[in-house]
């Protein structure tokens, strides 16, 4: 409630194991904010990703039966995104099912770069499915300076390239410092859009 109250719009990302989705994600839908999938991928470290992960060893069925677990557990969403993934995201191979999913269902596909050799915007590329890729990673460090020092870092990026990509966590510390941050970018020459917004830039060359 606390994310769905920041001023938008914003785009969330909520995990399908989580609980009372579709009420969470209708309200998040009627304050304006965009909706993703926060799809959990295996994580180079073996930590857990969750129910359901998508896992570079498993065969096609398998992973073809998670993957539409978690596509169908709510609707009104956009696209997805990684949760972890830093081993699924540098495999082709294991990528191709879900991108060819995301494809057939007109979603986009976020990489959240949790692993900097990840190949997933690269390979929706080449699949044709819509893609961007996260520019920032607002709090790895949670201290509030430390974030606010991401987001100077996003604007500046966003200044230089014409548009950036922020991903945060719902820590107290991020929800604080953003809703300090938020209502003052337009006075700063920043517009806030929903990350299908920078897709159809990229695509729009």
């Amino acid at each position: 409630a606390q994310m769905t109250a920041l001023p938008g719009p914003l785009t969330l990302a909520f995990m399908p194991y989580g609980v009372d989705l579709p009420a969470q994600v209708n309200g998040a839908r009627q304050r304006g904010h965009e909706i993703l999938v926060h799809l959990p991928m295996e994580a180079i470290n073996h930590e857990d990703a969750g129910p359901n992960a998508l896992l570079v060893g498993l065969d096609r069925a398998e992973t073809d039966r998670r993957l539409r677990w978690a596509l169908d557990r709510f609707g009104g969403y956009v696209g997805v995104n990684n949760h972890m993934g830093s081993k699924y995201t540098r495999d082709a191979r294991a990528m191709a099912p879900v991108l060819e999913e995301l494809k057939a269902r007109g979603l986009l596909f976020l990489d959240s770069r949790t692993i900097p050799d990840s190949v997933g915007a690269d390979e929706a590329r080449r699949l044709g499915v819509p893609t961007a890729s996260r520019d920032v990673f607002l709090d790895y460090d949670q201290a509030p300076d430390k974030i606010r020092n991401e987001l100077d870092r996003a604007e500046a990026l966003a200044r230089k390239h014409g548009a950036a990509v922020a991903i945060g966590h719902p820590h107290d510390t991020t929800l604080s410092v953003l809703g300090e941050r938020l209502p003052g970018l337009a006075a700063r020459g920043i517009v806030l859009v929903p990350v299908s917004a920078i897709v159809a830039r990229k695509l729009a060359g």
